[in-house]
């Protein structure tokens, strides 16, 4: 399974080493977690009920009047849990990759950090801006 973090295009134009040499491409930043394993399918009715109360419980928690699965009706989430394959993955390894501009200049990560956190600009990011500028600070740091 592959689980997608922060992502956002760069554009060369934010870089200023574009102005000296030219020798710039558009990239993208991105972080991401491949996990291994060993699936099984479980179709217990208890298991996915705790699952998807689990779920709502944990998404609904910050709303005024959180939904709860017992709002609805009985036979009305009986029905959907059928509609539901239980999927449980025994992890046997688990990688992780991120490209923040740590591979650019320290002026073309700023320039890419200052690029993405202008709301003017089409490409606006703040959150991946943050990280770039949070990796380029421990990058910097003695």
């Amino acid at each position: 399974m592959v689980f997608q973090g922060a992502e956002a295009y760069v554009t060369p134009s934010w870089y200023p080493s574009k102005a000296e040499t030219e020798r710039v491409t558009p990239t993208w930043n991105y972080e991401m977690v491949q996990v291994r394993g060993v699936p099984t399918l479980r179709p217990e009715r208890d298991w996915l009920a705790a699952h998807v109360a689990a779920l709502t419980g944990a998404q609904e928690s910050r709303r005024p009047a959180p939904w709860a699965p017992s709002d609805a009706p009985a036979d009305y989430i009986e029905s959907m849990l059928r509609g539901i394959v239980g999927l449980e993955i025994e992890i046997t390894e688990i990688r992780g990759k991120w490209k923040m501009s740590q591979n650019r200049l320290a002026e073309d990560a700023d320039g890419a950090a200052r690029g993405l956190a202008d709301p003017e600009d089409p490409h606006h990011d703040p959150h991946v801006a943050a990280l770039v500028a949070e990796r380029l600070a421990d990058r910097r740091a003695p």
